[in-house]
């Protein structure tokens, strides 16, 4: 009879116990991957949010000057009643020029003349004894506000009613 050759099929005791070690190396490795993997998907957001955060920052101390000239345009508008008409037109347009440019931003006006006062959108600079307005109404807009976007830019200052 000849000798019987070992059965190749059937690993060793010690080979199993090799395929299992290398079985958890590689779970393991797929874990690192895994959590790799995930934390620089966190930190690819993280910068993306920081990115937007330093734009907007940066758009917002361009835009506040803006405001402080619409301001100006306001007033002048205001003033401009004895003004040839052209030059009141001309003034006009290019006010709701700069104001449609703010808007394609996503900047808005909002007013505040009869609206209840509230302290996230006004900056109460003075209140009024008044008989007509129920108190806490806004009376009289000094500057307006204007949100850009669901944020408020700039609060608007107003005169209250007491």
């Amino acid at each position: 009879m000849e000798p019987q050759e070992p059965d190749s099929r059937v690993p060793p005791p010690a080979a199993d116990a090799e395929i299992e070690r290398l079985k958890e190396e590689l779970r393991r490795k797929e874990n690192l991957y895994l959590r790799a993997l995930a934390d620089f998907e966190n930190y690819r957001k993280r910068v993306e949010r920081e990115q937007v955060s330093a734009a907007r920052a940066g758009k917002r101390e361009i835009l506040m000057p803006l405001l402080d000239t619409l301001d100006g345009f306001d007033r002048a508008l205001e003033h401009m009643k004895d003004d040839p008409e052209s030059v009141v037109e001309g003034v006009q347009a290019i006010y709701r020029r700069l104001l449609s440019q703010l808007e394609a931003q996503g900047i808005n006006q909002f007013m505040s003349r009869g609206e209840p006062f509230d302290p996230r959108l006004h900056e109460a600079v003075t209140s009024i004894e008044s008989k007509e307005h129920e108190p806490q109404t806004i009376i009289d807009e000094l500057r307006r506000g204007y949100r850009w976007g669901d944020e408020v830019l700039r609060p608007a200052r107003v005169t209250v009613a007491r």
